[in-house]
């Protein structure tokens, strides 16, 4: 059972050459439990994924992982320790079977399409020629087959059904892992459980709280939360 599993930003600035996608950015992801970092394209949730992973350097700040600063510890070793991360795009061997594609995440794991049994028909089909849905059901399967401590996941069910992701989130929400989602509007997160929520707006946090303070919030405004 994982207990006290947290990772975070800390004042963490990211920059692409001139520009600064995250200004002092500081949020905290508890485990087990589901995070969402909540933002229009543009508005740093993808970079803040990302500088979790090690994927981008930070030019300021701090990636703090169970207590321990990790800022320096490179991508390939965070995921020896646990961390997985499934990107947006490119996140399945598009020239690769979807069997080959979950063999390679855990040879001998056959549990991973228990969570995805839509996938069971296409086993021999190339994942390069699944529909978007599917292929997010395959990089998300090929994630959960690690049993991974931290789990980041941009937009997870991005092409599902609603019905398929309202089972993804239920599914994302159960885990005994830290995960972390970036997603552009509030997902159908459960309701029977805490959900963090982080709003990020041009690269700086502007509301840390519950989901269910987040909806209060938008309902008091009268329309949809402004990411």
């Amino acid at each position: 059972m994982t207990t006290g599993t947290l990772i975070s930003l800390r004042r963490a600035r990211v920059r692409y050459g001139p520009l600064e996608a995250l200004h002092g950015v500081t949020l905290a992801a508890p485990g087990p439990g589901l995070t969402v970092l909540l933002g229009r394209n543009g508005s740093g949730r993808t970079t803040a994924l990302r500088a979790l992973a090690g994927l981008v350097p930070l030019s300021e700040g701090s990636v703090v992982w169970d207590g321990s600063e990790v800022t320096r510890v490179p991508a390939y070793e965070r995921a020896r320790r646990g961390l997985r991360l499934v990107p947006e795009r490119q996140a399945v061997f598009g020239s690769l079977t979807v069997r080959e594609n979950l063999e390679l995440a855990a040879p001998e794991e056959s549990s991973a399409l228990e969570a995805f049994p839509e996938l069971r028909p296409l086993l021999s089909r190339r994942a390069g020629t699944l529909s978007g849905g599917e292929q997010r059901m395959l990089a998300l399967a090929r994630a959960l087959s690690a049993r991974p401590r931290v789990m980041l996941a941009d937009e997870p069910a991005q092409g599902m059904s609603p019905a398929v992701a309202a089972r993804t989130y239920a599914l994302l929400g159960s885990l005994d892992a830290c995960v972390v989602v970036a997603e552009q509007r509030l997902p159908p997160v459960p309701r029977d459980r805490a959900v963090l929520v982080y709003e990020l707006r041009r690269g700086r946090v502007v509301f840390g709280g519950e989901a269910h303070e987040l909806a209060h919030r938008t309902a008091r405004n009268g329309g949809a939360a402004d990411g």
